[in-house]
This record gives C-alpha cells, structure tokens and sequence, in this order.
C-alpha cells in the first residue's frame, strides 16, 4: 500500500476529535468537504476574504486587484494564531463560515487538514502549478500526495553574528561545523561573553537543529504514523546540547531578539544567534549594529543536510470557502509571481519567498547593515535549498513543540537530560496521537 495515499486517506476523513488541540471547536463533518466535486469558477466577478496577521496585506492585495476585475481581495487582520487568530479561524469555520483564505503557520497545516478544516489543493490543479515553488517551502505544506496550503514564507537557517567582536575583536570565524561551535561558544565564555544566549523554553530552535541533522520525527507507514525521535540523527544532537548545556559556555536566560538580548547584543556581549532568516529584520535593532553584523551558513554535521526550518507561514483555503478556484489564483499570484512577493516583503515584512526562483529585488543587493554583504543570495539561499525535505510536519506539532521545550528547560537544570527527554517524549507524543485517534508507534 502506498503510504502517501493512505496518509491522505486518513486526512481526508479523519474524526473531529483531532481539533481539541487547536480549539474547543470543530468544524461540522471534518473531510466532507473534500469527498464533493470541486467548485467550478464563478462566471461572474466574486469577492475573496482573507484573515491573517501579516501587516498591510491589503495593499498587496491592492496590486492583485488592479490587475484585473473577475476577481476582489478584501484581507482582515487578526491576531497571531496561537494568540486567538486560530480560534477565531475554526471558530467562524465550526458555524459555517468565515473567510476564504486564512494564514495558517507551515507547522500547524496537518492539524488543520487533519481536522477537516482546509481544501485539498490537489483537486483544483494545484500540483501544475508546484514547479513554480522552492521545494523546501513546497514540502511542508504537503501531506501525502496533497497540498494543503500555499506557502507564503519560509525560515530557512543560518547564522547571524556580531563580526567586528568576533572576527576583528577576538579573532574568531563563524563556526562552520557543530564540534567548531562548542570550541568558539568556549572561547567567548572564557572571555565573558556569550556566542548565544537561549531562552529554553522555546522548543522550536531545537527542533531546527534536529531537522539540518537528518531526522524525521514522524512518517507515515501502512495506515499510521512512526514515531522515531530517537534515531542517531536526533541523539547526537541531544547529546550535543547536553554537554553543551552541563559545560555552561552559553546563556540560558533569555533567548534572542528579547529585550536583554537586544542589550547584551548592542553591548558586543551576546555575539550570535542561530535562527530563521527573518531574524535578520529583528538583529537590524540592535543598538549600534550597522555595519558590525554579518550571515554565515548554519554550523553543519559531516553527514546532515546544510539547514533547517525555523518558522514561516501558509495561505490556506479554508472548508468553507464558496470560491476555492479563485482563491487559488490569487495565492499563486501573491506566492510566485516577482510582483506579488515584491509586493509582500515590501508591504508585510514576509520571510524567505516561497517562490523558487525570485527572491525578490530588493534581497538581491548588498545590506549596508549586514556589512555591504548580499547575504541573502550569498548565504540564505543556499540554506533555502539545502533543507531536510524528508521531515514531514504531525497533526499535533505545536504540542510536540512545546514538549521539547519543556524538556529544554529540565535539561538546562541538569535534571533531565535531553538524551532521556527524548525516548519520554517520544512514548508521550504516540500516546497524544492515539488519543487523537490515529494510529501511531514508537519506532524500534
């Protein structure tokens, strides 16, 4: 049996039960949508809503809606999704309505699939138009053979360091490897400094770190999903961190782009962090910064992939969408077409394009705060390409997310370490999935 089928068989149909996680709220028949003819296009002009919490999304729709007249975008921001956005999502889409595209981050869309909230892009042709997307963004709004959103921006890895302290100061490079990491974050600590600082609770670093190692936490197998969070892609970077973690040589009392991070890194006394490539918007407030900042690939394993994903958001049609066809032009507009993602990083400050071959004008060019560096094309796209596309997002990973989060903050303390939190959490997470009523194991 091929198991993508079977996963999309399971997403198609899948009980209401699921949705508990996102919201006390779900919506009525969960799948039905998607086993009924697509609508065909209206043959006259229609109206497409959008919710999202980007900012000024409207005027990128703005562009959209000069262009031609079959077809209005009127967008409506609202807050965050784990904030509320998401339950006033699955809310108006429990009674039957709300809007016809929501923003829906890349992690949650198997659990909005799951729960029979989105529409099956595949049946309104969407895989046509897929070579038109980065295969890293691409992935992970896919489930199976089917895509369940369009993907809008994207986090892809790197490091983003202070480099007249580190280089010109200290005489130290950007670590190109993990073992060059633990050997520089020493240096810096022997100096009274901090390479990074982090905030543990945020599980989501961590686990960008296990996805450039090579794992795959979950994959789907017959008619159920495997498990394996404690293959030797993931252990090595458990065990990693935990000597890291008992070694001290990095802080652990607020993460980056935090109020005291912002200081420390102006004061030349937190030198690094290793995030998403939208940090580089965030680091552009550090006090004094210009000019001192540059992006270097993220540290990488002999036998890992060059980066992982840290953030980034989909546009999701939603179940009760009356004009899917048209919503989907629109998004493939707004996500692929150099005008479109111009017009986003212009107007709503996006992350990395989703689009695979425009980055968008103004990332072309050299940052007089990155140091006259063309960081993005030099740096960013390469870790844009060299993504870990066999990990596959579960319908629960916001709650995995903060497990592992959880666990950062016990190994911080010494009292669990990561190489044991993650066997726990692992047993934790099928048992969730079980009681989501899918069928899950350990892996062996």
């Amino acid at each position: 049996m091929d198991p993508r089928l079977t996963r999309r068989t399971a997403l198609a149909g899948s009980g209401a039960g699921v949705l508990a996680g996102l919201a006390a709220c779900a919506p009525p028949n969960p799948g039905s949508v998607n086993a009924l003819p697509p609508i065909p296009p209206s043959d006259g002009p229609v109206t497409i809503t959008y919710w999202a919490w980007l900012k000024d999304l409207q005027k990128v729709a703005d562009i959209f809606n000069a262009k031609q007249d079959r077809i209005r975008v009127e967008t409506t921001w609202i807050p965050g999704g784990n904030s509320g956005g998401y339950a006033k999502i699955l809310s108006a889409v429990s009674a039957g309505g709300g809007p016809d595209v929501a923003q829906v981050e890349l992690r949650q869309v198997p659990e909005f699939a799951l729960a029979g909230a989105l529409v099956d892009l595949t049946r309104y042709d969407f895989a046509a138009q897929t070579d038109a997307f980065d295969p890293g963004a691409l992935t992970q709004v896919q489930v199976g053979d089917s895509y369940w959103a369009v993907p809008q921006d994207t986090g892809p890895v790197a490091t983003f360091c202070n480099r007249e302290v580190l280089e010109e100061e200290m005489g130290l490079e950007p670590p190109a490897t993990w073992d060059e990491f633990r050997e520089i974050a020493g240096t810096v600590s022997e100096a009274g400094r901090s390479l990074i600082t982090l905030d543990p609770s945020d599980g989501s670093y961590l686990i960008s770190w296990m996805m450039q190692s090579g794992a795959v936490w979950f994959r789907p197998e017959g008619d159920g999903w495997i498990v394996d969070m404690t293959g030797d892609a993931s252990m090595r970077v458990a065990e990693f961190w935990d000597e890291i973690l008992a070694a001290r040589i990095i802080g652990t009392g607020y993460g980056a782009f935090s109020t005291p991070w912002m200081a420390a890194a102006g004061d030349g006394n937190v030198l690094a962090t290793i995030g998403g490539s939208w940090s580089d918007a965030l680091i552009q407030s550090v006090p004094n910064g210009e000019g001192k900042w540059a992006v270097s690939p993220m540290p990488i394993w002999p036998d890992g992939v060059a980066s992982g994903a840290h953030g980034g958001s989909s546009a999701a049609i939603l179940s009760t969408s009356q004009h899917p066809a048209e919503a989907l032009e629109f998004l493939t507009w707004m996500c692929t077409d150099p005008e479109g993602i111009d017009a986003m990083i212009e107007f709503s400050g996006i992350g990395w394009s989703p689009a695979k071959d425009y980055i968008g004008e103004v990332r072309q060019q050299p940052s007089e705060f990155f140091s006259g560096q063309n960081y993005n094309e030099e740096v960013i796209l390469p870790m844009a390409q060299g993504q870990n596309l066999d990990w596959t997002w579960a319908p629960m990973m916001q709650r995995a997310q903060d497990m592992v989060g959880d666990g950062m903050s016990t190994a911080v303390t010494g009292e669990v370490p990561l190489v044991d939190m993650l066997p726990a959490t692992q047993t934790r997470i099928v048992e969730i999935m079980r009681d989501m009523g899918l069928d899950a194991e350990e892996a062996r």
